[in-house]
């Protein structure tokens, strides 16, 4: 019993070594990175025969909501990686930039991933690993908005923040208005 439970204990660490470390290799040259390429699980799997293909009737619109806490700080967070995967994926599903509407809706532990790099330095000792995604989307039109009552309730003042970021009353006025303009809500998050 004691073997099985070691051997299923080093089982589980090669499964997550390899999970975080490289692609699997049945994906090797199956892969494609549209737009974005700055994490190997942004990249899109090359597929054949899909339906429900680009409708140029239709305005792509979608609200990710991040709330994840920060969890590596050293490293880019899972939520924007997921923000860049969404739009290779609606691209390479052949929708044009300019029909693609996405907003990035930030609250709760997630604000701390938004700070500049002074004040992200600060608290962790490293420059803010999510920046040069959060510039990259918005210079590709993604909007980016943080919720202001998570930034009073952590005590976080406005001047820290990335200025990428514009500051909504909350989270939730800004899923509202969101919703009413067409924005599909999609949630990202892993906790």
């Amino acid at each position: 019993m004691k073997k099985l439970a070691i051997l299923s204990i080093l089982a589980l660490i090669q499964f997550s070594s390899f999970a975080q470390d490289s692609l699997p290799p049945h994906l090797e040259g199956k892969m494609k990175y549209p737009v974005f390429n700055l994490h190997k699980y942004m990249a899109v799997v090359d597929t054949e025969n899909t339906v429900l293909k680009y409708d140029a009737s239709i305005d792509y619109k979608v609200a990710i909501d991040v709330y994840d806490r920060v969890k590596d700080s050293s490293k880019l967070a899972g939520t924007f990686r997921e923000v860049g995967r969404t739009y290779n994926l609606n691209i390479a599903n052949g929708v044009p930039k300019d029909k693609l509407k996405m907003a990035v809706i930030i609250h709760g532990g997630a604000v701390r991933s938004i700070l500049n790099d002074t004040a992200y330095e600060e608290k962790y000792g490293i420059k803010n690993p999510n920046l040069e995604a959060i510039r990259a989307y918005k210079e590709n039109g993604v909007q980016f908005y943080v919720c202001g009552q998570s930034l009073g309730f952590m005590n976080i003042p406005q001047e820290d923040l990335t200025p990428e970021i514009g500051v909504s009353i909350s989270a939730k006025t800004a899923f509202m208005a969101l919703d009413q303009m067409g924005y599909t809500y999609m949630n990202v998050n892993e906790d």
